[in-house]
């Protein structure tokens, strides 16, 4: 998982008003049930520090997702004054929260960007008879996404009504621009839901790059819930599935752990390569624990397990912070990507390890 997304939250430094919201509208009276979540974390932002123009600016954006409709929640950040970074979660939080700190809480946010599969979704509808030679029309919906963030973000879709006498020549031509879309989305699979005979007459003359990716989905295929195309099926389709360049990172870990190549693993390994600007790749089994603690200073690649160990590389002032705030920034700062791997495909030590960049004689073995 490539990181940029996050870039604007470290453009500024702290302190960072974070907060996780349920806004969904699938509930009786949503608009009061948000206000009276967002009134409890805007009391416990005013404990922690946050002043009135912050909690206000926050205020401004708390439940503006009304188009968006189904569950879903929000990520809201903010910093003196100004807002920072905000936007749907595809799923609403495990539970609402507020914190106002000196780095911003991004790993939840980070979380619910996984598996961050890129796909195509395509829908057929046809009523008529399954045969070239009667009346009627075909039509086409298109779309490309990243799950699950497209559920509440989809992408720009593509419509076409095809009379289905020219269906079979028509599809040919379709099956070229649906190839020339889901290569610009770098897409893992294609799923493919809708009328059966229609459907397959359009993936036998797709091109066979785009062909060997396609995923036929059953059930219901309505196009105008305002969500992303397929969205029950796409969750069957890719739960417990890794995106295939995450899974390229991993194998490439798992190869490079047999051999004793460039890779770290654990939490102290992995600090000083990040350290060092080292890591091409995080890898994580699950997020790190909140309790856990590093020693930060006030650029990305300043952490270390010791207020002592940082202070030696001249930081001034160095503050203890939160383990899953501090590998964010720095993962952010030096461009590295991040992996959640499932235990049962690697288990690391102590749930923690890195592909890097390059390794020299100072690399913590």
């Amino acid at each position: 998982m490539r990181l940029s997304f996050l870039e604007p939250l470290y453009a500024e430094p702290g302190p960072f008003a974070s907060v996780y919201l349920d806004t969904s509208r699938d509930v009786e009276h949503p608009e009061q049930a948000i206000a009276l979540r967002w009134r409890r974390l805007r009391e416990s932002l005013s404990r922690q520090g946050s002043d009135r123009a912050l909690l206000n600016v926050l205020e401004e954006v708390v439940g503006a997702d009304t188009e968006v409709p189904g569950r879903h929640g929000q990520a809201i950040f903010a910093a003196h004054g100004t807002l920072v970074l905000y936007g749907e979660l595809p799923r609403p939080p495990e539970h609402d929260s507020a914190r106002y700190s000196t780095l911003p809480d991004a790993m939840p946010l980070v979380a619910q960007h996984v598996p961050e599969i890129p796909y195509m979704a395509i829908v057929v509808h046809y009523g008529g008879l399954p045969t070239a030679e009667t009346h009627g029309w075909v039509t086409l919906e298109a779309e490309t996404g990243t799950w699950p963030v497209s559920t509440v973000t989809p992408g720009e879709r593509l419509h076409r009504r095809v009379a289905v006498a020219t269906w079979h020549g028509t599809s040919l031509r379709l099956g070229h621009r649906l190839d020339e879309r889901a290569r610009r989305a770098h897409a893992d699979a294609v799923v493919v839901g809708g009328d059966e005979w229609a459907c397959n007459v359009l993936i036998r003359r797709l091109p066979h790059t785009l062909r060997d990716k396609v995923v036929r989905v059953g059930g219901r295929t309505p196009t105008d819930t305002g969500r992303a195309l397929l969205e029950s099926q796409l969750d069957g389709v890719f739960r417990g599935r890794m995106a295939a360049h995450d899974r390229e990172l991993v194998d490439i870990f798992i190869g490079r752990r047999a051999l004793d190549g460039p890779m770290t693993e654990g939490l102290a390994a992995t600090v000083a390569a990040l350290q060092r600007g080292q890591v091409a790749a995080m890898l994580l089994n699950r997020p790190p624990g909140s309790s856990l603690r590093l020693w930060a200073g006030s650029q990305p690649a300043q952490l270390a397990l010791t207020e002592a160990e940082l202070m030696s590389f001249g930081v001034r002032a160095p503050r203890e912070e939160r383990v899953d705030e501090a590998l964010v920034r720095a993962l952010v700062g030096t461009g590295a990507e991040l992996v959640f791997v499932p235990e049962s495909e690697l288990r690391l030590c102590e749930s923690m390890g890195a592909l890097l960049r390059y390794t020299d004689p100072g690399t913590p073995s």
